[in-house]
């Protein structure tokens, strides 16, 4: 017995490593183009902050080898985006094996919804989000002083918030995946409802940065997508087959 659970065991990491190659190569893949048009994808995503700079505005690299290194940086984040696609599959098809058959069929779906989902948190933030932010920032400076941003603390900040309303507009995947797995009941989280409002403006006054508009911009979608989970997840619940007569006798 020993002997099958070390050599599931091992099986199990070799599948693990094998995913996680894959999901490497395709990153690889996708960096190659964008390495090439590394400045560019840098001038598109400051494209939002220089809208609201005065006129002749530029922003200003502060380390010897940052006007290299964020391009690169910016290169390896579109690069694991486009890659997105490959590296979620990966992620599901190593715990498919564990899932039953009706489970299964929801993993392409899933993939498709999960990947679309960020996408789309990702775009709410940069043509919606970040316009109306630097904009409500750029009102309160003194125009007294110049403002130049650094480029390697825009690009913390651009990705700390694409990773924050990425994730977010997962939330109505993890509601579903929770349904699915029998983790919790659609009715008991209509029953934490009320809590799940307060964390998701404690989560946003966490993970944004210290103004109001920024903060509603991010707990209202959550509480949004909140409902839109719950109510996908009310058809997978209802496909979840009723056990057999041989199982509840066993």
């Amino acid at each position: 017995m020993n002997e099958d659970a070390q050599e599931t065991f091992l099986s199990h990491l070799i599948e693990l490593r094998d995913r996680l190659v894959r999901a490497l190569i395709a990153v690889g893949i996708a960096f190659l183009p964008a390495f090439f048009y590394a400045s560019e994808l840098y001038d598109l995503l400051a494209m939002p902050m220089m809208k609201t700079l005065p006129e002749g505005a530029r922003m200003i690299a502060t380390g010897v080898v940052t006007p290299f290194f964020i391009p690169m940086k910016i290169a390896m984040m579109v690069a694991f985006l486009a890659a997105l696609p490959v590296v979620l599959y990966q992620a599901w098809a190593f715990v498919a094996p564990g899932l039953y058959a009706h489970e299964k069929r929801l993993v392409l779906p899933l993939v498709v919804s999960s990947t679309l989902l960020f996408f789309i948190g990702m775009a709410f933030c940069y043509f919606f989000v970040f316009g109306t932010v630097f904009s409500f920032i750029a009102q309160f400076a003194p125009k007294s002083i110049s403002v130049a941003p650094d480029i390697e603390a825009y690009f913390g900040f651009v990705l700390g918030m694409f990773m924050a309303f990425g994730l977010a507009f997962e939330v109505p995947v993890v509601v579903v995946v929770l349904v699915m797995s029998g983790i919790v009941s659609v009715e008991k989280l209509r029953e934490i409802r009320s809590f799940v409002i307060v964390g998701s403006f404690v989560v946003a006054a966490v993970v944004t940065p210290p103004d109001v508009i920024s903060q509603l911009l991010l707990a209202i979608p959550l509480c949004l997508l909140y409902e839109l989970g719950l109510f996908a997840a009310r058809f997978v619940e209802k496909r979840k087959p009723a056990p057999s007569p041989d199982a509840e006798a066993g």
